[in-house]
């Protein structure tokens, strides 16, 4: 159920932007469709049929003329002007955009933001690290480094980023009693600096309305950033590539919904900007490859030739196919 209702999420967000836009100007939708293959419903309503397919996991607009051989109108999709159709193509990527600030607007509303303790007190503690080995517990309270007294979690970080392969004696209270150890941070090449694997305790602090959709926008901008950056350095070869199908997806997304409602919305937020990011990639098939082809069209004055639009198409849809094998692939034998 989960699966189904982060797909059918996505899909119904992606689906209603270029819905709402192809409307707006002037477009007509024969067709709004959730789902592939065999209608399980639908209702006629206007001069749109609304169907609800049997195979959850896309949809679609069929709006008049999007194929040239079709019968035209001036309803149809190559009626209206470039700026219109690049419109209505950006819209269902840019909704992908939209959802997650009103999904982080809802965590932030209802669980708060979890922020970093300014007391240096210990949270997290990872495995087969200094710290781990030297004894050092959640809950612990760090009291002095060495002879030098700790008042603040970046205070203690900044000690322990530059003593790398140092041994440190740290003096801290655990259960209100006091104990000293000796622990040596190890140098992480990564980070350039030394590290014991410890993270600092968390605190909830629960924003305003106002600042809460602030924060929410900044989030989209954070992860979809990063994401950005995660994707060219794929392209470049600087990081593995790493890609999920259907079936990756579908079992990270039952994994996360057994954590409960917020982390299921969260994980929902990355996928929606994930979508949306990929979509816009400039592929054929795909709403990037469209805004390419009709900003060449708006550059020439008239659309690419019909056997060239084959072309393109037919390359697209084979990139897209083997980058699903691949996936699937991997979803079956590696996870």
């Amino acid at each position: 159920m989960a699966t189904v209702f982060v797909f059918g999420l996505l899909v119904l967000v992606h689906e209603l932007g270029h819905f709402f836009t192809a409307k707006f100007v002037g477009m007509r939708v024969d067709e709004f469709a959730l789902g592939f293959g065999p209608k399980i419903v639908s209702y006629q309503y206007g001069e749109t049929l609304y169907s609800w397919r049997i195979i959850p996991l896309g949809g679609f607009n069929k709006i008049a003329g999007m194929d040239p051989d079709e019968e035209q109108d001036e309803k149809s999709f190559y009626a209206k002007s470039v700026p219109a159709r690049m419109f209505v193509i950006v819209a269902g990527s840019a909704m992908n955009f939209v959802l997650p600030i009103l999904l982080f607007l809802i965590i932030f509303l209802s669980v708060g933001i979890d922020t970093p303790a300014s007391q240096p007190i210990v949270g997290t503690i990872f495995a087969d690290k200094p710290a781990a080995r030297a004894g050092l517990m959640t809950g612990d309270h760090i009291i002095a480094v060495n002879d030098d007294e700790i008042t603040s979690w970046q205070q203690f970080v900044s000690i322990i980023q530059v003593n790398a392969n140092n041994p440190l004696s740290l003096h801290y209270e655990q259960d209100g009693i006091l104990k000293t150890i000796i622990v040596t941070p190890e140098y992480d090449e990564k980070a350039d600096r030394g590290i014991i694997g410890i993270m600092p305790k968390l605190e909830k602090y629960h924003p305003g309305a106002v600042e809460a959709v602030g924060l929410s926008f900044k989030q989209t901008y954070v992860v979809a950033s990063s994401m950005v950056v995660g994707i060219a350095h794929m392209i470049t070869g600087k990081v593995a590539a790493e890609v999920a199908g259907p079936i990756g997806v579908a079992k990270m997304t039952g994994e996360v919904a057994q954590l409960g409602l917020m982390p299921l919305l969260q994980f929902t937020a990355f996928l929606s900007l994930n979508l949306g990011i990929f979509n816009l990639l400039p592929v054929p098939v795909l709403d990037g490859g469209h805004l390419v082809t009709l900003a060449v069209e708006g550059v020439r004055g008239k659309p690419l030739g019909k056997k060239a639009m084959q072309v393109i198409q037919t390359v697209g849809l084979g990139l897209l196919l083997l980058l699903f094998v691949f996936a699937t692939f991997k979803d079956i034998f590696t996870r």
